[in-house]
C-alpha cells in the first residue's frame, strides 16, 4: 500500500508547530515519547467489547492484562478502590455517570458555563443540559471565588439528584466539604469534575475530592500528562441508592452500574491502544519525578500569575491555586478573540474564554484562559515565566504591529530551542 504522504508531511507540520511555540492552552500537555508511541500499537486492532476476564469477543487475554494494569495503576495512583479507564473522553465520563444514576429530566446542579463551568455541567447545549434538567451556581462578582451559598441556596430550593463540582475555568481549589453538606442536605450525590487539576491531586498539593464527592471524573491528557482519554474513579464502592436489582434480586453496587453505563450504555468497544497508552502514563504519575513536575506546575502557574499582575493584567480571583489563570483584558481594550488570534502569529497558544459576568458573546469573550502545564513539561521553570509573559505582553500592547508580531514570532521560535520537543522524531 502507498504511504499517504500528505497526511503524513501534515503530521510533521504539527510537531514543527509544537516545538516552535509558546503552548499555554490550560488543558493541553506533551505526553511522553513512549506514551504518544503505545497509542500507535497493533492493540487498534482488537475488539474488546465488556472488561477484563468479561468480554464479549474471543484473543482478549493480552489486552486484558493492558487494561487491568491502567486500573491497578490508577487506583495506587488515587488510593480508590474503583476504576473504570475505557471512557474516551472526559465528557464520556461525565454522560457515563449521570446515565448510572440519573432519569431523564431529573435535576443536576453544576457551575454555570458563563463562570468558569463545563459544557458537560448543564450547559443547553449539551446532553446534560438536553437530557436534564440543569441548574446553576456561579461565582462572586467581586472576588471570582466560587458562591458556595448560592449553591446551597439553590440545592435547598431545587433538590437536585445530582451537584457537579469542578471546573474548565477556574484557579481556585474546591471545597468539597462544603459541596457534600449541601448534597447531603437535599438527598444529592456530588460528582468531582476534576478533569483540569487532576495532576496536583494525585500529588496530595490540592485537596483531595475523594473523602466528599461520590464519582469523580477526569481526564487523563492535562495535568495527568496522559493520551487524551477519560477515567471515572470511586472511593469507596457503595450500594446504588436508588434501588436496582441484578438478576437473583441482590441490590448493584455502583462500581456495577458505572461499569455498564459506560458499556453498553454510551460506548461500544474500548480503545485499547489509548488504554495502553494511559497505562504508561499512570506508571510515570507514581514516580517522584512527576511528584516534581506538578509541585512545579504550581509554582511556575503561581510565578505567571505574578508577572501578569506587575504588567497590570486583571487576573479573575486575583491569582491561583492550581494551573490556569483567566485573564480578563476588559482594561487592556481588547477582546479575547483578537488576543487568541494575534498571539497565534507570534507562536504563542492560548484560547479565547469568556470570563464571569462577560458582555461579550462566547464568540469574542473579554478574556483569555492562560496555562503551564505544557511549558513545564518542556522544562520551563518560574524564572521562566516573566519572559514568556513578556513577549504576550509585547504582542497584545501592539496587536495590530505586525512587524512587532513578527519580531515577538522569531523570538519565540529562539527561546523554544532551549526546550526541545521530541528530539528522537
Amino acid at each position: 500500500m502507498q504511504r499517504d504522504t500528505k497526511v503524513f508531511d501534515l503530521i510533521q507540520q504539527e510537531l514543527e508547530r509544537q516545538r516552535n511555540g509558546i503552548e499555554l492552552i490550560a488543558s493541553e500537555n506533551f505526553t511522553s515519547l513512549q506514551t504518544m508511541q503505545a497509542m500507535g500499537n497493533v492493540m487498534t486492532n482488537k475488539y474488546a467489547e465488556g472488561y477484563p476476564g468479561r468480554r464479549y469477543y474471543g484473543g482478549c487475554e493480552i489486552v486484558d492484562q493492558t487494561e487491568q494494569l491502567a486500573i491497578n495503576r490508577i487506583k495506587e495512583i488515587f488510593n480508590c478502590e474503583y476504576a473504570n479507564v475505557q471512557p474516551h473522553s472526559g465528557a464520556q465520563a461525565n454522560a457515563a455517570v449521570m446515565l448510572a444514576v440519573l432519569k431523564p429530566g431529573d435535576k443536576i446542579l453544576g457551575l454555570d458555563l458563563s463562570m468558569g463551568g463545563h459544557l458537560t455541567h448543564g450547559s443547553p447545549v449539551n446532553f446534560s443540559g438536553k437530557l436534564y434538567e440543569p441548574h446553576f451556581y456561579g461565582v462572586y462578582k467581586e472576588t471570582g471565588l466560587v458562591d458556595y451559598e448560592k449553591l446551597e441556596e439553590v440545592a435547598e430550593k431545587e433538590k437536585p439528584k445530582l451537584i457537579i463540582c469542578g471546573a474548565s475555568a477556574y484557579s481556585r481549589d474546591w471545597d468539597y466539604e462544603r459541596i457534600r453538606a449541601a448534597a447531603d442536605k437535599c438527598g444529592a450525590l456530588v460528582m468531582a469534575d476534576i478533569a483540569h487539576p487532576a495532576g496536583m491531586i494525585a500529588k496530595k498539593l490540592l485537596k483531595d475530592p475523594f473523602e466528599h464527592c461520590q464519582f469523580i471524573t477526569s481526564t487523563t491528557h492535562k495535568t495527568l500528562r496522559g493520551p487524551r482519554g477519560g477515567i471515572i474513579l470511586i472511593g469507596k464502592d457503595f450500594e446504588n441508592p436508588f434501588g436496582a436489582k441484578d438478576m437473583k434480586g441482590n441490590t448493584r453496587m455502583m462500581s456495577n452500574l458505572l461499569d455498564m453505563a459506560v458499556f453498553p450504555g454510551t460506548q461500544g468497544g474500548p480503545l485499547e491502544h489509548v488504554i495502553a497508552a494511559k497505562a504508561i502514563a499512570f506508571g510515570e504519575i507514581l514516580t517522584d519525578e512527576f511528584t516534581n513536575y506538578a509541585r512545579q506546575i504550581q509554582l511556575n502557574a503561581q510565578a505567571m500569575a505574578t508577572a501578569f499582575t506587575k504588567r497590570d493584567y486583571d487576573i479573575i480571583s486575583g491569582g491561583t491555586d492550581n494551573h490556569l489563570m483567566l485573564i480578563d483584558l476588559r482594561n487592556k481594550n481588547l477582546t479575547g478573540k483578537k488576543a487568541q488570534e494575534t498571539l497565534d502569529k507570534a507562536h504563542i497558544t492560548l484560547n479565547k474564554n469568556a470570563v464571569p459576568f462577560d458582555d461579550k458573546s462566547p464568540f469574542v469573550t473579554s478574556g483569555i484562559r492562560v496555562g503551564v502545564p505544557a511549558i513545564t513539561t518542556r522544562g520551563m521553570k518560574e524564572q521562566h515565566m516573566d519572559t514568556v509573559v513578556d513577549f504576550l505582553d509585547k504582542v497584545l500592547k501592539n496587536p495590530d504591529d505586525e512587524k512587532n508580531v513578527f519580531s515577538v514570532s522569531n523570538m519565540v521560535k529562539e527561546l523554544m530551542k532551549n526546550f526541545p520537543l521530541y528530539p528522537e522524531l
